[in-house]
């Protein structure tokens, strides 16, 4: 059974850092695409960015390129999102998420299968 765990949010002030971490059991860790996306509340879930299986390609939501890193442990089934700089408007509740199929793109939201619970980030202005 998939898992995701996500931990490290926090409230944090303008400028600050944060590093979430999203611990995954229960699949073939190193053969999934994996994403973090995020909502704030009254608006809809968004992505922030994204690592591939392979490679450790990245991909970034505009908003946060720059600002944030994703990065993965294969060997301890870990996903992390490093945020710095945070501004108010980061606020929101992250979510990682895995791929629905192994060695295969993840791009849509809908191409992720398996979600986490969600951590929450609030960024005091």
């Amino acid at each position: 059974q998939v898992q995701l765990v996500e931990s490290g949010g926090g409230l944090v002030q303008t400028g600050g850092s944060l590093r979430l971490s999203c611990a995954a059991s229960g699949f073939i860790f190193s053969r999934y695409d994996m994403g973090w996306f995020r909502q704030a509340p009254g608006k809809k879930r968004e992505f922030v960015a994204r690592i591939r299986w392979t490679r450790g390609t990245t991909h970034y939501a505009a908003s946060v390129k720059g600002r944030f890193d994703i990065s993965r442990d294969n060997a301890n089934m870990v996903v992390y999102l490093e945020m710095n700089d945070l501004k108010p408007e980061d606020t929101a509740t992250y979510y990682c998420a895995a791929a629905s199929r192994e060695w295969t793109i993840a791009i849509a939201e809908s191409d992720f299968g398996s979600w986490g619970q969600g951590t929450q980030v609030t960024v005091s202005s």
